[in-house]
C-alpha cells in the first residue's frame, strides 16, 4: 500500500524528544542499538524503548514497527491476542533489513494500563468485546496517540518509512508529524480461535487493514 501526498511544511508537528541511553544490543535476530526515550516535559508513563538496526540516515527508508506493550502476550505467550507474534514478526524483518527501527512504548493495553487490562478482560469473559469493556471500564477503546514514536523518527530525521501495521491511526499520526509512509507491510499472525473475536473487533470497530 503506497502513501497519500505527504503534508507540506506548515503542517507538520514538531514532536520534542529526550534520548535518555544508548548502547549496543546483540540478539537473536541480529545486532542493534538500544535507546530509551521520552517524550520532552511528557508524564512518566510517556517512554519508549527503541531498536536501530543499521546505521541511521536521512537519505534511506527504513523498515519500522511501532508496537505497544502487551506484558500478557509478548512476555506470557497469550493466545488471546496477536502481540507476540507480531513482535516476532517485526524483529526477524528488521533484523534482516539494512535500516530500520523498533519503536517498542509503554502503552498496555491500548493505553489503560495493565491493571486495568486484566479488568477488561474479566469483562471479556462475560462475553464483551475488547471495544466494549474498554468503553465500560470508562475508557475510549484506543487511547494511544503515537506522538512519541513520531517524535523519535524525526530525531533521526527520517522522512519516509515503511511502516509494518495494520492500523491506520499509525499511518495517519506519522503522516501528520510529515513521515511519509512509502509503503504499508501488513503483518499477520496465524490465526488462533482464542483471539478470533479479538481480531475480527480489530478489523470491523476499530479499521484494522485484516485479511
Amino acid at each position: 500500500m503506497k502513501s497519500s501526498k505527504p503534508h507540506s511544511l506548515s503542517t507538520i508537528q514538531l514532536i520534542p524528544v529526550e534520548k535518555v541511553a544508548e548502547a549496543d544490543f546483540p540478539s537473536r535476530y541480529g545486532q542493534f542499538r538500544i535507546c530509551g526515550f521520552r517524550l520532552a516535559n511528557g508524564s512518566a508513563q510517556d517512554t519508549a524503548v527503541v531498536l536501530i538496526k543499521g546505521e541511521p540516515d536521512p537519505d534511506k527508508v527504513p523498515l519500522v514497527r511501532i508496537h505497544s506493550q502487551c506484558l500478557t502476550g509478548d512476555v506470557f505467550a497469550s493466545l488471546r491476542c496477536d502481540c507476540r507474534e507480531q513482535l516476532e514478526i517485526a524483529l526477524e524483518q528488521v533484523g534482516m533489513s539494512e535500516y530500520g527501527f523498533i519503536i517498542y512504548e509503554d502503552k498496555e493495553g491500548r493505553g489503560i494500563g495493565l491493571m486495568s487490562k486484566l479488568k477488561a478482560y474479566e469483562l471479556q469473559d462475560e462475553g464483551v468485546d475488547t471495544v466494549e469493556a474498554n468503553v465500560r471500564l470508562g475508557y475510549d477503546a484506543d487511547l494511544r496517540d503515537y506522538a512519541l514514536p513520531a517524535g523519535i523518527l524525526q530525531y533521526y530525521k527520517v522522512r519516509a518509512v515503511r511502516l509494518l501495521s495494520n492500523n491506520p491511526d499509525k499511518l495517519r499520526a506519522l503522516e501528520t508529524c510529515g513521515i511519509k509512509i512509502e509503503e504499508r507491510v501488513p503483518i499477520q499472525a496465524v490465526p488462533e480461535q482464542a483471539r478470533a473475536r479479538y481480531l475480527s473487533t480489530k478489523k470491523e470497530k476499530l479499521g484494522h487493514l485484516l485479511q
